[in-house]
């Protein structure tokens, strides 16, 4: 009985240990490379706007999308970044992350020739390779919230892509409590790819942001 209970408690406590120890990494990567006020962040050819979902499963629009979207106007528009590398999930015909994103970049004044779209974006891990391998960059701005920004960094970092970011508005607690919940555990996930080398679902041709 012991036994199994000991072997229970390291089942249970062990998975803790490892996100809290993700956390504590991914935040430490992170550190001084995330900005809020968008006069301090330094210029760069390229934001790389992580995709989500435009409405909530709830119903209404999804602030996460809404917030993203002024962040990234407010670069643009700054002259922080030159192009909107859009990277999203675009796994089925009925749902497509990117598309949602420049028609809303397009209603709010930016170019269509300065935004480019990356269908392949499936989870952040491919976004961040996919910037470089497929776009080119070697530097560029990661536009999310805080939280994604940090794990997005250090997948960034790892994967040789010099990474700054530019934090949206947040959600509230209420809003973002599953959010917030899953994104703990998906840093432990992100850990866990970069010990595996865990590669993109896609690469392909190289497209040229000029």
């Amino acid at each position: 009985m012991k036994k199994r209970l000991g072997s229970l408690l390291i089942v249970l406590v062990l998975p803790v240990l490892f996100a809290f120890f993700s956390n504590m990494l991914i935040e430490n990567t992170a550190d001084g490379k995330t900005f809020f006020e968008h006069k301090k962040i330094e210029s760069n050819k390229v934001g790389l706007l992580l995709g989500t979902s435009k409405y909530r499963a709830e119903g209404g629009i999804n602030l996460y999308f809404k917030y993203r979207i002024d962040a990234a106007v407010r670069l643009y528009e700054s002259g922080k970044i030159n192009f909107i590398l859009v990277s999203g999930d675009n796994s089925t015909e009925y749902y497509n992350e990117p598309e949602a994103f420049k028609a809303e970049l397009i209603k709010r004044g930016i170019p269509v020739e300065k935004i480019f779209l990356d269908y392949a974006g499936f989870r952040t891990l491919d976004s961040v390779v996919r910037a470089k391998e497929v776009f080119g960059q070697s530097r560029i701005t990661i536009i999310s919230q805080k939280f994604h920004n940090e794990r997005a960094i250090y997948l960034a970092e790892h994967y040789g892509l010099n990474a700054i970011a530019y934090n949206a508005k947040d959600v509230s607690k209420n809003y973002g409590f599953k959010t917030q919940v899953r994104e703990y555990f998906a840093r432990s996930k992100a850990i866990l790819d970069v010990l595996f080398g865990v590669e993109p679902k896609f690469l392909g041709d190289k497209i040229e942001i000029k």
